[in-house]
């Protein structure tokens, strides 16, 4: 078994206050045995205004939050998915839907080894561009980022690792992909509204597990009475089964539990939905 945890957070636009906040928790996690954690959307920028500027700082890794994970998890020895960072798109992002806002940023999930590596990115696919009844209603990502177009699955110590990020949530065919490729634990880092939250939250994170028979970490900022952009919290970890192994509420703090590749190779040799299946999933075109 290995022990994972999702680090659920209250930040603002302070940064050097934003990375405190997370190393606190990040050494909170080692002590209890973590040797995964994942952070939250937004971890380190949350609140901050500038996002173009912010992003250019964090094109290189040695940009302030990039490198403070760098730093983390080779100081603990442990690996980090760094929530999202805003960083600017490279001339050789050919890749990229063209677009004729250039300064618009990718939002980049990191996953960075114990060494302090940075082995993988997956840039944000699906954005948040909707009307949500609460204190600031409208929200389009769109303005300040350009999606992704590429899902990432990672070889880890802990199994497979599927990359996604919070309004991905939504569309079970990215979860179903990353299965396909052989995701036995997905993460999605999350910033999800407190009135989005309340109602489908948990619900999303544990149908992803059980249609894709994968464990599914959930780290999401937690501050539901904030004035202006209420965050749900609710950060859980859920097996492969739907159960819910270990889960927040409001606030800072930890969701912590044991990840076991065998139980899950067992439901899925008795429950083989992935050879059942009649209609495929294909790789997105850009």
């Amino acid at each position: 078994m290995n022990r994972v945890a999702a680090l659920q957070m209250t930040s603002g636009g302070n940064l050097e206050a934003n990375l405190q906040q997370a190393a606190e928790l990040i050494d909170r996690a080692v002590k209890q045995g973590a040797k995964l954690l994942v952070l939250p959307e937004y971890f380190a920028y949350h609140g901050c205004r500038d996002v173009a500027a912010i992003a250019e700082k964090e094109q290189s890794p040695a940009g302030p939050a990039r490198a403070f994970l760098s730093e983390q998890a080779k100081l603990h020895q442990i690996w980090i998915v760094g929530g999202t960072i805003p960083v600017a798109q490279s001339s050789d992002s050919a890749h990229l839907v063209p677009t004729p806002h250039n300064s618009r940023a990718m939002a980049s999930c990191f996953v960075v080894d114990d060494k302090g590596t940075e082995v993988a990115c997956y840039q944000k696919m699906h954005l948040f561009d909707v009307q949500v009844d609460d204190a600031k209603g409208s929200y389009r990502e769109s303005d300040d980022y350009c999606h992704g177009d590429q899902p990432v699955v990672v070889d880890t110590p802990f199994g497979r690792l599927g990359l996604s990020i919070c309004y991905d949530l939504r569309f079970p065919e990215l979860y179903r992909y990353l299965a396909d490729q052989g995701a036995e634990l997905i993460v999605v880092p999350s910033a999800f509204t407190a009135k989005t939250g309340e109602a489908h939250w948990q619900l999303l994170l544990r149908a992803r597990a059980v249609e894709n028979l994968s464990y599914v970490i959930g780290a999401n900022m937690g501050d539901r009475s904030h004035p202006k952009q209420p965050a749900w919290g609710g950060s859980a970890i859920v097996d492969p089964w739907g159960n819910v192994l270990s889960e927040l509420k409001d606030g800072q703090g930890l969701a912590i539990a044991d990840v076991d590749l065998d139980y899950l190779k067992k439901l899925r040799q008795k429950m083989p939905v992935h050879e059942h299946r009649r209609f495929s999933v294909v790789k997105p075109s850009h």
